[in-house]
């Protein structure tokens, strides 16, 4: 058990483990995956449970005092996995960024605790496309995941809006998934959305960075073999939900991280998502959304 924590919190080689604990690499591996699925499989439903209505309403009213975006459900990113090439896997885990990678796709709440997670879809992918072959995406696709009835936003008796979940310009407009509009000759109205937008989005970056500085095997790429690197991040972002529950928050260094974002592509929404954007868009110019500061953060 120490062996894995080193390696966690460290990020020290299977040598080095080698060196300090007396123990064969082969060993070592074995250990760290046994123990991450272990933990993964004790903690998991306790600490990133799916939540149930009345903890969805919980979770947007946190949103709302916090980042002042009402509905807001969760905040969705997909951050890239640095790892040595796989055996027989060709150019799937192959980016961009020529290096070898997987995808840990992520939902998170305003206390900045991971609610979903899917690990190890290739590094070819784009978030988009890591989203819809998601458990999650899959759910929230077909309206399964349990989220409250439409309710009209803070002041106002209608229109009854859904609750939503808030993305970059990566991921596809939705009913449910609001993303930023195009940067090119926006109204201040759509600028002022994006601002507010981004307030809520950029929680999921900062549970990125508490992750990667908690558990510092994130900052290198990661020599394991990619079944047992699968199984160190869950097990990482389960330990780091139940140290968030049992400590709380510190703010420090959350934005300095060593986890990649995706490079954005165009991805093209539906009528009715862009319906309930503009709806955001207007409330957060209205005297009920609007927030004194606004203007001038834009």
């Amino acid at each position: 058990l120490f062996s894995l924590f080193r390696y966690l919190g460290t990020g020290q080689s299977l040598a080095s483990l080698h060196f300090a604990f007396l123990l064969g690499k082969s060993t070592a591996s074995v250990i760290i995956r046994e123990t991450c699925v272990a933990i993964w499989d004790a903690l998991h439903a306790a600490v990133m449970g799916q939540p149930h209505k009345e903890q969805w309403k919980e979770i947007a009213d946190v949103f709302q005092q916090t980042c002042q975006f009402p509905n807001c459900a969760g905040a969705i990113d997909g951050k890239h996995i640095r790892i040595k090439k796989p055996v027989r896997s060709g150019s799937q885990y192959y980016n961009y960024k020529k290096y070898f990678l997987f995808v840990l796709f992520a939902m998170c709440d305003a206390n900045y605790s991971f609610r979903y997670i899917d690990v190890g879809s290739y590094g070819s992918r784009s978030d988009s496309a890591v989203f819809a072959h998601s458990e999650f995406g899959k759910l929230l696709h077909d309206k399964a995941l349990d989220l409250p009835e439409h309710t009209a936003l803070p002041g106002t008796t209608s229109p009854a809006m859904p609750f939503v979940f808030v993305g970059d310009e990566a991921f596809a407009l939705g009913e449910n998934l609001m993303r930023p509009y195009s940067s090119r000759g926006l109204s201040l109205a759509r600028r002022v959305f994006n601002y507010r937008l981004t307030r809520a989005r950029r929680v999921v970056e900062c549970a990125f960075g508490v992750l990667a500085n908690k558990w510092r095997f994130l900052h290198t790429p990661i020599h394991l073999k990619l079944e047992t690197a699968i199984s160190a991040i869950k097990a990482a972002c389960v330990l780091h939900n139940f140290v968030r529950a049992r400590d709380g928050f510190n703010f420090e260094d959350s934005l300095t991280h060593s986890l990649h974002s995706h490079r954005p592509s165009v991805v093209r929404g539906h009528r009715q998502g862009a319906a309930v954007r503009e709806q955001f868009t207007a409330y957060f110019m209205s005297p009920h959304g609007a927030l004194p500061w606004q203007l001038d953060a834009i």
